[in-house]
């Protein structure tokens, strides 16, 4: 994790209504808070997604988040998603939103690709490196 990654988490701490927030990874540890009162009980964690079907994700290609945000899969609310499994697209072309800080980030195909699966929900947020969509080359 970079310090870029380390303020945009602090941002979106600080913009949220969270008081307490505990990043552990093998360097390091971040503990946030705000509030100046004790720390309010945590959040239930949020549903895991469903499992994926054995060699699901285990196999292919992935188009990766390029940053820590927010991911769209359509331009806008109820709009038809940029992409969906079994679309041919082209080197360049844009699959998906990344929302960071109020910035929307187009990210784009690698090269000329079928789209296998769309790997996140819309709306969802996704860590650096966290896999969005599974393509094959073609």
């Amino acid at each position: 994790m970079i310090d870029k990654d380390i303020f945009e988490l602090m941002a979106r701490f600080n913009a949220g209504a969270a008081t307490s927030f505990k990043l552990t990874t093998k360097e390091f540890t971040l503990e946030l808070g705000k509030g100046g009162g004790a720390p309010a009980p945590a959040a239930p964690a949020a549903p895991a997604a469903p499992a994926p079907a054995p060699g699901e994700e285990a196999e292919g290609l992935f188009i990766t988040a390029p940053l820590v945000g927010t991911f769209y899969a359509a331009p806008a609310p109820g709009e038809a998603p940029f992409v969906q499994p079994g679309d041919a697209v082209k080197k360049g072309q844009t699959v998906c939103l990344m929302e960071a800080m109020k910035m929307m980030n187009e990210v784009q195909a690698p090269c000329d690709c079928v789209i296998e699966a769309v790997l996140q929900q819309d709306g969802a947020l996704v860590s650096f490196g966290e896999p969005l969509i599974r393509y094959r080359e073609g």
